[in-house]
């Protein structure tokens, strides 16, 4: 009988799957310049690297909190008994 908090569990692999996805699609979308480029031209593709990687990076950082969260629901739920202490009587003087 495995221990798993199902509503945590669908919401770290739904962030997992997203976060993976969008990672392949930004890395299939890499902003590139070319030769002879002028310098507003090179501007611009500056600003669209580092906007693409602002997006990768959280996109990255979606995938690691959905994975986080599917480990998370392994140990969420606890056993409705539990475990019982038991306490020893200390012993009689006599």
């Amino acid at each position: 009988m495995v221990l798993v908090d199902k509503k945590i569990l669908g919401g770290g692999l739904a962030m997992l799957i997203v976060g993976i996805a969008l990672i392949s699609y930004l890395n299939s979308t890499v902003p590139i310049g070319q030769a002879g480029m002028t310098e507003e031209q090179a501007f611009d593709l500056m600003n669209r690297e580092r906007i693409h990687k602002e997006y990768s990076t959280l996109a990255a950082i979606l995938a690691g909190v959905g994975f986080l969260l599917v480990l998370i629901s392994f140990g969420a739920r606890r056993k409705k008994g539990g475990a019982k202490t038991i306490e020893k009587k200390p012993p009689e003087a006599s």
